[in-house]
């Protein structure tokens, strides 16, 4: 995969926007009328990267950070202000026929289904759009629901389908024309545990079926861990890491967790020489030791506590993404 061409590039990907700045009182209402005053908006700032055909890549970051302003320009749905990206050998702010044809972008709260109308009235509408003969419509239409579990429910109006229900025809409507590059923007958004299951396994039983190539965006690090071996990580429109999703931990997570259960319960302070104390509750404790000193640390607990069992793993990944975005300059 190193040696072959990368079927998403974005090369000093940057966009800013330049935003009107008005005062709220009357006076400045005035002054905004006849003199503007504009400031910048540095939404991406020369992020670049590349993805491989058939990966399946996360892309992180807290609200604002960047991420969908740089999906929209991936897709040709924004304009760069500076950079480039090359998508499916194409450009993708020229929007030309066939490179429409080999991308789809999912965005989990926004639809394209007609509300009123059952879901198979706007599959056909997207069947005319994107010129699918009608043998291999009805053929993908087949093989999708069931990959979805929707073959009863195709006919049925959309307003009256639930939320993950609703999830999954978007993504047979957004599939239906094969494409080969999949940005999905939190498609499992407001879904139940069960529903957001459903939708990952989907995700992955597709790209290794079809070898689809996935860029997505989501806030359940379920999604990540489930689906991307693979991750980007922007914060404040700047590319803070690109990498295996393992070494995230070991870049951004300087400690491991050491899960305790004791004999008899103890105070707090019976733990702070030996880490940060995350959690105590009875008998069960959860510290927070640096990985430069866990194995004295160690054979400190099991030789001055009464430890009755004794776990070493590594730091929920919630926690670890959400350091980065506490402090990324010191994550730098």
């Amino acid at each position: 995969m190193a040696g072959a061409s990368p079927i998403v590039l974005a090369e000093d990907l940057t966009r800013h926007y330049r935003v009107a700045r008005k005062e709220e009182t009357l006076l400045g209402t005035l002054r905004h009328f006849f003199r503007r005053q504009y400031h910048t908006i540095r939404a991406v700032e020369g992020v670049s990267f590349r993805i491989h055909p058939g990966e399946v890549v996360g892309f992180l970051g807290p609200n604002g950070a960047g991420k969908t302003t740089t999906l929209k320009m991936l897709t040709g749905l924004v304009h760069p202000t500076r950079g480039r990206a090359l998508v499916a050998g194409h450009v993708p702010q020229r929007r030309e026929k066939a490179f429409l044809k080999k991308i789809t972008l999912v965005m989990g709260n926004k639809q394209q289904l007609i509300w009123d109308l059952p879901a198979m009235d706007s599959f056909r509408l997207n069947a005319a759009i994107y010129e699918i003969p009608e043998e291999a419509f009805r053929k993908r239409v087949g093989e999708l629901s069931e990959m979805l579990g929707l073959e009863r429910k195709l006919h049925q109006p959309v307003r009256k389908l639930s939320l993950g229900e609703r999830m999954k025809a978007e993504l047979l409507a957004a599939l239906l024309h094969r494409p080969e590059v999949l940005f999905l923007d939190e498609p499992t958004l407001g879904l139940d545990v069960n529903a957001q299951v459903a939708v990952r396994e989907f995700i992955q039983e597709y790209n290794r079926r079809y070898g689809a190539t996935v860029l997505l965006t989501s806030h359940y690090m379920a999604d990540i861990t489930a689906l991307c071996p693979r991750v980007l990580v922007i914060h404040q429109g700047r590319l803070l890491y690109d990498g295996a999703l393992e070494g995230l931990l070991d870049r951004f997570a300087p400690y491991r967790e050491v899960g305790l259960t004791l004999k008899h319960p103890l105070p707090r302070e019976a733990f702070l020489p030996f880490g940060e104390v995350r959690e105590l509750e009875g008998r069960e404790v959860r510290l927070l030791v640096p990985r430069e000193r866990l194995t004295e640390r160690v054979a400190e607990i099991l030789k001055r506590l009464p430890v009755e069992d004794l776990e070493v793993r590594d730091p929920p990944l919630e926690e670890v993404i959400a350091r980065v975005f506490k402090s990324p300059m010191e994550a730098l």
